[in-house]
């Protein structure tokens, strides 16, 4: 497992980590999740599987009340048989080029769950890459992107999360996140 520390600020910091986002010890964890909020592959498999019924049922209330989640948008419920006790749902755009908004919706997933953490006293928060597996938004774009927008919420001076994670799969994601926090 690598972990590469940045402070951002007295009160915050970020953490890059190599590993499984399902065994974060924090106090939310973010889910890369469709629009529709209904289990699918990846780290979204991963998170259902990992926290069991309580997260589906969460979700099934959530697609009743309003249909799901908009790209760009983020949605929470419990964290179920997680060590974390939310799970922040938020719908990443698929890539299509980069001329379609998909930065400026990429960067409102980071904000909109960064919110809702500080909604509902979240001190410590895990992220995955979002929207570079299935979706195939570039790793080196959205590393920049969440960066670059997690620094920025932090560097606002209003409440946030004291400990950002980003937990990453592999090798080659975990790579281009040091690359790019080494660019801020």
């Amino acid at each position: 497992m690598h972990k590469h520390i940045t402070h951002l600020t007295p009160e915050a910091r970020i953490e890059l980590i190599q590993g499984d986002i399902t065994k974060a010890q924090v106090d939310a964890i973010v889910n890369a999740a469709n629009r529709q909020l209904i289990g699918g592959g990846g780290v979204d498999g991963a998170i259902r599987r990992a926290g069991g019924d309580a997260i589906e049922q969460a979700c099934a209330r959530i697609r009743e009340r309003q249909g799901g989640v908009e790209t760009g948008n983020a949605v929470i419920t419990t964290g179920g048989n997680l060590s974390a006790k939310y799970v922040i749902h938020t719908a990443g755009p698929v890539w299509e080029g980069g001329t379609a908004g998909e930065p400026e919706l990429l960067a409102s997933c980071y904000r909109e769950s960064l919110r809702l953490a500080v909604e509902n006293g979240v001190q410590t928060i895990a992220f995955p890459s979002i929207s570079t597996g299935i979706y195939g938004y570039p790793t080196e774009k959205a590393a920049a992107v969440a960066l670059h927008t997690v620094k920025e919420f932090v560097a606002r001076g209003v409440p946030a999360p004291t400990c950002i994670q980003f937990i990453l799969f592999d090798d080659v994601t975990y790579r281009c996140y040091t690359d790019a926090l080494t660019q801020l």
